[in-house]
């Protein structure tokens, strides 16, 4: 396994939690590809720590689901299948609704809070979008949502969703497939945004719904009418 970049020795005291930190940014990002080896003494050595604290992340990782384990195989990276996608976005949908709810019952303050977030995001989206940084698109785009769901203030969600996004970015770099529907990006998101500010909760819902189904069909390259 190649040194992958991104990948640093930790100073002081090492800890798995970092470890899969590290690992798993690099992981969502495409350093380490779906199907692809990871060697616990070879990662031990680049990070300049035992392999203890490195097992420890991998089982992290493993429990999170972007890794997978194969007996006297190893530790690999998860690949993912078309009904892998469709059962991502479609938890997605019940995460981002049920903290829409969260969001709009706790009130306008919370609201505006996550709101200014929001914003400042879509912001920096539309500057990608410019340029066409597909990496840049990426990370923005699950920080949306991210920030989106932890407006909602519920750890609960938040940890549950911390594993969909990795693995929804996932989705979008290593399967090689670029946005297709580059020229509405900004203007979903701005949608949904807008909703949440008005406090449109069933108008909220349905498009977090269709924004996700969207998602899945410039994905796997079909329609749900048309899926197996």
């Amino acid at each position: 396994m190649a040194a992958p970049e991104g990948l640093f020795a930790l100073e002081g005291r090492p800890t798995a939690q970092l470890i899969a930190d590290q690992l798993r940014e690099q992981i969502v990002q495409g350093v380490f590809r779906p199907g692809e080896q990871i060697n616990e003494s070879v990662l031990a050595s680049q990070l300049s720590t035992s392999r203890g604290p490195v097992r420890e992340a991998l089982q992290r990782l493993c429990q999170e689901g972007i890794l997978v384990s194969r007996r006297n195989r190893g530790v690999f990276v998860l690949e993912l299948a078309m009904e892998d996608i469709r059962e991502i976005y479609a938890v997605r949908v019940a995460v981002e609704s049920t903290a829409a709810d969260a969001l709009l019952d706790a009130g306008q303050e919370q609201v505006k809070d996550t709101s200014q977030a929001l914003k400042a995001i879509i912001s920096d989206m539309a500057k990608q979008v410019a340029v066409s940084d597909w990496k840049a698109i990426a990370r923005l785009d699950m920080q949306f949502h991210t920030s989106f769901v932890a407006g909602a203030g519920n750890t609960r969600l938040i940890r549950i969703y911390k594993t969909l996004a990795a693995e929804s970015r996932m989705c979008i770099l290593n399967l090689a497939v670029a946005y297709p529907r580059i020229d509405v990006l900004v203007q979903e998101h701005q949608n949904l945004l807008d909703l949440l500010e008005a406090g449109h909760r069933e108008e909220l819902h349905k498009a977090i719904t269709r924004h996700m189904e969207s998602a899945v069909e410039d994905l796997t390259g079909t329609t749900e009418e048309g899926s197996p």
